[in-house]
């Protein structure tokens, strides 16, 4: 079972529900009896983590089939046994709930829900804009991210060890917060510093959080001073390109340029930083004739822009990729099966949260907006507007192989940094290593992987 933080929901004398004049806790059982349909009485027991799952489950499916009664009443429940200030159980649930809310007003499904949704719950979400020292500070209060830095890091400078020109390619969600410790790493090299260049795709991730408030042609000339405060010339590149096509421009740019790379001995770095799981899966679309295909092979009947873009990566013969991501599996076209898998990753995020910044600090409003909006993305929207598209670890490994890459194998000093770096953080964060690859789990549970690869 999974460890969650639980505390009794508060009374329901201390908490509003939603106002449904049509019924009150006596009625709430009555109309269409299921299994585990808490009665008034039975309300104070429903605090635990699966009932609130079941629930969710419930309102899903009373939502999808249109039926507003059945789903009024089961959010009358939720409403009262989830607030959005209480324990992490509740939090998290009050964050499905609100992104039901938002399928069932954006469907146009369960019109007096959605009608009672918009009188009585603000439905937006407050989302931050970064600054760049503001950002650096939020991804060092947990090893989340921190980690996937740490590991990739170490495994990076093992892989460029000699070489005198590095280029980057740097596909971070974090708007290149690893960068500045490995610049601060490079600049130590035994052999002196090598030239570093930086490249990254422009408006790759501009409607995902986090978000910085400068663009990073700003950013980056940041970054060139901070390297050239510790003698390392660093060069600069944004190349405008989106997942939503597999980075097709930012692979062909790379292509044009793959000969000079391989004649001037230079090293050839792609890490992948919570980024390559917004690039469209077999779930998304039909497959893109040749015509519209934007690499040069042609795809075969398998073939997804993850599939191409991996390829399309290895034909480039970098030498070292780098891929570091949530292991978790969101790709489902079935509702509660996403909500399923989504309610049982997501608490994690809502129970650490709890270790590190106290209730109402500006940084934990930060934090959970940002998971509210990775919730809603995953439960609310459909087609090219559901991008937050996990996959889990054996997935992606299966892909890299199948792309005909081989593991890199993380080395004792990478499993040190990281075991340092865990030892800042609360003591229910851990490290697995199976077989090449890293994996941070909290009280157990899988969190973040890293993985390392080379052209086999």
């Amino acid at each position: 079972m999974m460890q969650f933080t639980e505390t009794p929901p508060q009374p329901l004398h201390q908490i509003t529900p939603f106002s449904i004049p049509t019924m009150n806790k006596n009625q709430i059982h009555r109309a269409r009896p299921w299994p585990g349909f808490p009665t008034s009485k039975g309300l104070g027991s429903f605090g635990d983590a699966n009932c609130m799952e079941q629930l969710l489950v419930h309102c899903a499916n009373a939502i999808e089939s249109n039926d507003a009664t059945l789903a009024q009443q089961i959010l009358w429940v939720l409403n009262n046994i989830a607030p959005p200030d209480g324990d992490s159980n509740q939090r998290l649930t009050c964050a499905f709930l609100r992104a039901l809310i938002v399928r069932a007003a954006k469907n146009g499904t369960c019109k007096m829900l959605a009608a009672m949704a918009n009188a009585h719950c603000n439905l937006s979400i407050d989302i931050h804009a970064f600054s760049v020292i503001e950002l650096a500070s939020f991804v060092d209060l947990t090893p989340w991210h921190r980690f996937g830095f740490t590991a990739a890091n170490a495994a990076i400078l093992e892989a460029v060890e000699g070489y005198s020109v590095i280029h980057i390619v740097d596909l971070s969600l974090t708007h290149c917060m690893q960068i500045p410790t490995l610049i601060d790493a490079i600049a130590n090299r035994l052999e002196g510093p090598p030239l570093l260049k930086l490249t990254v795709a422009g408006g790759a991730t501009e409607d995902i959080p986090p978000m910085l408030d400068l663009s990073y042609e700003e950013l980056g000339s940041k970054l060139v001073n901070f390297a050239r405060s510790r003698n390392v010339m660093l060069e600069f590149r944004v190349v405008p390109s989106t997942y939503a096509d597999g980075f097709s421009s930012l692979i062909e740019q790379l292509r044009v340029q793959h000969l000079v790379y391989a004649e001037s001995g230079e090293a050839l770095v792609i890490n992948c930083h919570m980024m390559l799981h917004y690039i469209p899966e077999e779930t998304l679309s039909p497959l893109p004739n040749a015509n519209s295909n934007p690499y040069s092979f042609e795809p075969s009947s398998t073939s997804s822009l993850r599939t191409m873009f991996l390829k399309a990566l290895r034909g480039l013969d970098p030498t070292i990729v780098v891929l570091v991501d949530e292991d978790a599996d969101l790709t489902s076209n079935n509702l509660v099966c996403r909500l399923r898998s989504a309610f049982n990753y997501l608490w994690i995020p809502y129970d650490t949260v709890d270790t590190f910044l106290p209730q109402g600090s500006k940084q934990r409003q930060w934090y959970e907006a940002d998971i509210c909006w990775k919730i809603e993305n995953v439960i609310a929207h459909e087609g090219l507007q559901r991008v937050e598209r996990l996959e889990p670890k054996s997935r992606w490994v299966q892909r890299m192989r199948n792309a005909n890459f081989r593991g890199f194998s993380f080395g004792e000093d990478a499993v040190s940094e990281v075991k340092t770096m865990l030892d800042e953080h609360a003591a229910g964060w851990g490290l697995k290593k199976e077989e090449d690859d890293l994996v941070l789990t909290w009280k157990g549970h899988n969190v973040v992987f890293a993985t390392a690869w080379v052209p086999a």
